[in-house]
C-alpha cells in the first residue's frame, strides 16, 4: 500500500472519522463501518484533511484552476480546507457552497461564496459516496448554473458498493454525468490496512460479508 494511503487511514481513525459498528447510510443500507467528516472537530484536523484532498487534486487535475463546490453541510469545511491547502501549493482556487433552503433576503439565492462563470469548471468535494444519492442532489442544485462544466468529484473513500445497478455507484455517476470520480482511498485499502492487526479480524469479516451482498460487480 502507498504510504500516503496508510497515513490517510491512520488519520481517519485517529480523528474518529472512521468507525466500526452498526450504522445506516444515507442510501438506507445497514453498514458495518462509517465514514463521517462531521467528526472532524479541530483546526489541525481539518487542515490535514484538506492536505490529503489537495494531494489527490494535484495528482489527478494538476495545477489547473477550477472552482471548488462543497455541498451542505459536510462538504462546506472540506471545500474551504482544500482551497486553503491548494493555496499553499501556489494554486489559488475559489470555492462556494449551497444553503439547504434558498434565502429570499440580503444577497438571496441558494449559493454562498464565489459564483462560477459560464465556461468555468467546477470540482465537487464530498466526504463519501455510497449509492450516489448526495452527488445526484448536488447535480440537481448545480444545473441552475449557466454553462458550468463539472470537471470531477473527489471523496475520501470509495466504498466500492453497487449503486442502482450492479456497477459501483462511482462508476454509475461517471457513466451518467461524464465526469471522473476520484477517492483518496477505497474500502479494500481499509481492509488491507486492518488485516495487518489480528485484533481487527471481526471488523474485516463484517466488511467482507457486507461487500459480498452490496459490493459492486464492476
Amino acid at each position: 500500500m502507498e504510504s500516503y494511503k496508510r497515513e490517510f487511514i491512520e488519520f481517519l481513525q485517529s480523528a474518529g472519522v472512521l468507525k466500526f459498528g452498526d450504522f445506516t447510510a444515507k442510501s438506507g443500507r445497514k453498514i458495518p463501518y462509517f465514514i463521517n467528516a462531521g467528526d472532524i472537530k479541530t483546526g489541525s484536523q481539518i487542515c490535514r484533511l484538506g492536505e490529503f484532498y489537495a494531494r489527490a487534486y494535484l495528482e489527478k487535475v494538476g495545477k489547473k484552476r477550477t472552482v471548488l463546490y462543497g455541498p451542505a453541510y459536510k462538504g462546506i469545511p472540506i471545500a474551504v480546507s482544500v482551497a486553503s491547502a491548494l493555496s499553499r501549493e501556489d494554486l489559488d482556487v475559489p470555492f462556494f457552497f449551497n444553503r439547504k433552503e434558498e434565502k429570499d433576503h440580503g444577497e438571496g439565492g441558494v449559493f454562498v461564496g464565489y459564483v462560477p462563470k459560464a465556461g468555468e469548471e467546477v470540482v465537487i468535494v464530498e466526504d463519501v459516496i455510497t449509492a450516489g444519492t448526495a452527488i445526484r442532489e448536488s447535480m440537481e442544485n448545480l444545473k441552475h448554473l449557466e454553462s458550468v462544466k463539472i470537471a470531477a468529484v473527489f471523496v475520501m473513500v470509495d466504498r466500492k458498493e453497487k449503486g442502482r445497478t450492479e456497477m459501483s455507484a462511482m462508476a454509475e455517476l461517471e457513466q451518467e454525468y461524464g465526469f471522473p470520480v476520484y477517492s483518496v482511498v477505497d474500502v479494500y485499502d481499509i481492509i488491507e490496512f486492518l488485516e495487518e492487526d489480528p485484533a481487527n479480524a471481526e471488523n474485516v469479516a463484517r466488511i467482507r460479508n457486507y461487500l459480498t451482498v452490496n459490493g459492486a460487480k464492476a
